[in-house]
């Protein structure tokens, strides 16, 4: 009979246990925290304190550099701490609660971005009606129905979780809490487990998908009706950023979440996490925000220096 425990803590296998290659990834990391961080909240404050962003788009903006700036905060300092100690654990509750928070902004994410399509589509598919569609009630329940649909996420495969048991190691091949690394841990059955969460993957990532990829159709065909050159590219130029953010976290998000069991590995697993969860948090606001010369000039006015448009 297998031996059950009640488990009080897990250790991380994901870092590596080299003192000059966790030096090494300490000051890569933390790099990338700081860029995460101060590009977020700049984001944030200038599109606060610039009358002239105050439009759906940079609001979208303003609350997906929130969800980023969490969503690195969750992952980022635990890693950091980790990387300077030899013993790499982590307590069960604060492994759920990561994991909760993780579920939660990956989700909101993706239902911000869908949002942002729909308002791509709406500013180039309908333009004279754009400022009476996206008025500032509709934008607010798409924010509220973003982070409503991340915490269902996070609720529905956090849960169950706490029913299960684990036998033997403790031991995650991971450098953070992903539900997939722990439920294989388990000595529980998790088929309820496995079911939901590729249940709950392919629904709320269709439905933030879908939208996505619609509006897309919508403006790509819009696009391509347009005779000039220049106004073509000048609509496309409005899209593109946002294209390959979402092409980039879709892919590795839900390659992550819905690979088969036999192409799992840690380090595969740790490229994609790295990707959604640390680099793109750090990417949103060079991407989207800070090669944008609206916020550029909204930069240069804020802080009351021209040179502030050179910076980026």
């Amino acid at each position: 009979m297998e031996n059950r425990t009640d488990t009080s803590e897990f250790i991380f296998l994901g870092l590596p246990s080299n003192p000059q290659w966790q030096i090494f990834f300490f000051l890569v990391f933390s790099t990338v925290y700081l860029i995460t961080l101060s590009g977020n909240i700049t984001i944030i404050l200038v599109i606060r304190m610039d009358s002239s962003l105050y439009t759906p788009m940079y609001y979208f903006l303003s609350h997906l550099s929130l969800v980023d700036i969490c969503y690195s905060s969750d992952i980022v300092p635990k890693m950091l701490a980790d990387l300077l100690v030899k013993q790499k654990t982590i307590s069960f509750i604060s492994c759920l609660t990561q994991m909760f928070f993780s579920l939660l902004l990956s989700v909101t994410e993706v239902f911000i971005l869908s949002a942002m399509a729909y308002d791509r589509y709406t500013a180039v598919c309908h333009p004279l009606h754009y400022v009476v569609i996206m008025n500032k009630t509709v934008c607010t329940y798409m924010v509220i129905g973003a982070w409503m649909m991340g915490l269902s996420f996070a609720i529905i495969n956090t849960v169950p979780t706490l029913d299960l048991q684990f036998c033997g190691h403790h031991k995650i091949s991971h450098f953070s809490c992903e539900l997939p690394p722990l439920l294989k841990l388990s000595c529980s059955d998790t088929f309820v487990n496995n079911a939901i969460l590729f249940s709950s993957v392919a629904i709320f990532g269709l439905g933030s998908f879908l939208p996505t990829l619609i509006s897309y159709i919508h403006i790509i065909s819009t696009i391509l009706k347009i005779h000039s050159a220049e106004g073509r590219s000048k609509a496309f130029s409005t899209c593109s950023s946002h294209l390959i953010v979402v092409g980039l976290l879709y892919m590795t998000g839900m390659s992550q979440y819905m690979k088969p069991s036999s192409l799992s590995s840690m380090m595969l697993d740790e490229i994609f996490s790295v990707q959604y969860s640390i680099l793109t948090p750090m990417l949103n606001p060079i991407i989207y925000s800070l090669k944008n010369k609206e916020v550029k000039r909204a930069l240069g006015r804020v802080f009351g220096k021209s040179k502030c448009y050179h910076l980026f």
